[in-house]
């Protein structure tokens, strides 16, 4: 079978980032009904279901992820090999990450790489949303989270696990009131609509799951952090708020703990083949290694 649908193919890696198709549609001038009959033309010569659709919108089928890995690598390498014979190529490297990670791990180390490495000119790019590294021009991002992202290649940094943390009031609050009788009163900051951090921690904590509308969106975790000390309300942080834990303006809440969340690499298939995102790589787990 030779595959005919080539400009489909491309879409669904469009969807795919997305995760929606009303975003992937403004992007690329269509229609949903127009997007969304590609999709299934796709699907109809392929003989499987690249996305899984629900009633909050559509998901990779497992067969999808596989299909996404193995067509943005080829399509990566379409567009890098272009920019090299078209003489584009150059020693840059764009680093997306949020000025939380920056300021509180990245800059106090980054001279040592620059040092090593004259030759690369380094851009350090504050990012709130870490999803879309393309439009972004981002050639490896640094992500907060527990790993499960789909729509690029994803690598351990380090483990940094997140707890809840609030300011004195709250603390006496759960001291005074216990756990679950504080937290069915305090606003959870969140950094995102569909964050299922909160509800991960709910569980572990075994807390009884409520649907909460006293929610705070703030996607910029330094912002939140600001939000906690200003008594806003309690959020999810790690060891990166050590000194204002060590100086009583933040107060970890419970020993309980999102132990599979921390700090992964974040990058496009086909940008590992790149030599200067693989130093930067290699740097950064050397910084980290015991």
């Amino acid at each position: 079978m030779r595959l005919r649908q080539y400009d489909s193919l491309r879409n669904f890696l469009i969807v795919a980032r997305h995760t929606r198709l009303a975003s992937a549609s403004e992007e690329l001038g269509l229609t949903k009904g127009a997007l969304s009959h590609q999709i299934r033309r796709l699907e109809a010569e392929l003989g499987f279901a690249v996305f899984r659709r629900h009633s909050r919108g559509i998901r990779l089928s497992p067969e999808g992820k596989d299909l996404l890995v193995v067509a943005q690598n080829a399509f990566d390498q379409i567009e890098d090999k272009a920019m090299e014979l078209g003489g584009l190529r150059d020693h840059s490297l764009t680093i997306g990450v949020t000025t939380y990670f920056a300021s509180r791990w990245l800059s106090p180390r980054l001279m040592d790489f620059m040092r090593n490495h004259p030759d690369v000119r380094l851009r350090i790019q504050p990012m709130i949303d870490l999803l879309d590294l393309r439009r972004e021009g981002v050639d490896l991002a640094i992500r907060w989270g527990n790993g499960k992202w789909y729509d690029c290649q994803i690598e351990r940094l380090f483990l940094c696990p997140a707890w809840p943390t609030g300011d004195k009031d709250a603390f006496d609050r759960v001291q005074k009131d216990g756990l679950d009788t504080a937290f069915a009163d305090f606003t959870l900051l969140r950094d995102h609509d569909d964050s299922d951090a909160w509800s991960e921690w709910y569980e572990r904590a075994g807390l009884s799951p409520k649907q909460r509308s006293d929610t705070l969106i703030i996607p910029d975790p330094n912002v939140r952090v600001q939000a906690v000390l200003d008594g806003q309300g309690v959020a999810l942080n790690d060891d990166l708020v050590d000194q204002e834990i060590k100086n009583g303006a933040l107060f970890r809440l419970s020993p309980v703990e999102l132990s599979d969340y921390g700090y992964f690499l974040s990058y496009e298939p086909s940008t590992s083949q790149n030599p200067d995102v693989t130093a930067f790589m290699h740097w950064l787990k050397t910084v980290v290694a015991p």
